[in-house]
């Protein structure tokens, strides 16, 4: 297998230096307040208009993502890439079934046993957003 090229290196690093501090940020809260939230996501879930956009949107992130990001060489490229596909497979889910989404979030809330099991991967995204984070900022260039 050959190496990733200087500049499939240098769009990585960029595109880590992103989605390591939302991803870090973002799951780290949730997690927190991941029991708190059924009233937000039945709210959400209400308004059928919002949740359009907010799939809309996330599957245009996940595609530029794609499209952006076409190295599979190393573990960060692998990592940045699965990002990519995860956000935009989740949009076109909140635009194709959305009632499957809010089935599954609702199953979630009401099992104690989902609700761990969510914090935990929650938590192992916040240390991937981490690592990504180290990655994109603080990582000597090679």
């Amino acid at each position: 297998m050959t190496t990733a090229t200087p500049e499939a290196r240098r769009r990585t690093r960029a595109f880590a230096r992103v989605i390591g501090p939302y991803v870090a940020t973002f799951t780290i809260v949730y997690a927190i307040r991941l029991p708190d939230l059924p009233g937000l996501v039945g709210d959400l879930f209400a308004q059928p208009g919002l949740i359009l956009l907010l799939g809309a949107m996330m599957l245009a992130a996940g595609l530029v993502i794609i499209g952006g990001h076409r190295s599979w060489r190393g573990p960060l490229a692998v990592t940045v890439s699965l990002f990519g596909w995860f956000v935009a497979i989740r949009g076109f889910l909140l635009i194709a079934v959305p009632g499957a989404v809010e089935s599954g979030v609702d199953a979630t809330m009401l099992s104690p046993t989902a609700l761990t099991v969510a914090r935990v991967f929650f938590g192992v995204l916040a240390v991937i957003g981490l690592l990504l984070t180290y990655a994109g900022w603080f990582r000597p260039v090679r």
